[in-house]
């Protein structure tokens, strides 16, 4: 299925309002996780928020690094709360990661899916 114009439009438009500082070469990166048809079905702005926080927790976090050592998905996302938060800070984000927040096990995106 293909992505609606408007569909676009409006991802573009979570985008710019969630991320505005945040690189090109990532937020092409974000909206295309964001078109995936797993987040498809969500509102514009849920959907760039958890392709965002996917993408910058593999991108520019130590997550992978921690389940390769042999953390489990929970402990390692612990661990890099403050990574992602930190990076989205430099990006002057509109919101910043929860500890407690479960965001793509929302969606039954695992993380195979969003690499």
């Amino acid at each position: 299925m293909k992505v609606s114009t408007a569909r676009q439009r409006a991802v573009n438009k979570a985008l710019t309002a969630l991320l505005p500082l945040a690189p090109y070469s990532d937020t092409e990166k974000i909206r295309a996780l964001a078109n995936d048809r797993k987040l498809r079905t969500l509102p514009p702005s849920i959907a760039v928020w958890l392709a965002t926080v996917t993408h910058v927790r593999h991108e520019h976090s130590d997550y992978d690094d921690l389940l390769a050592e042999g953390y489990d998905r929970d402990a390692a996302r612990f661990f890099v709360v403050d990574q992602i938060n930190d990076m989205l800070t430099g990006w002057r984000a509109t919101r910043l990661l929860d500890a407690e927040e479960g965001e793509s096990e929302a969606v039954g995106m695992n993380d195979n899916e969003a690499k």
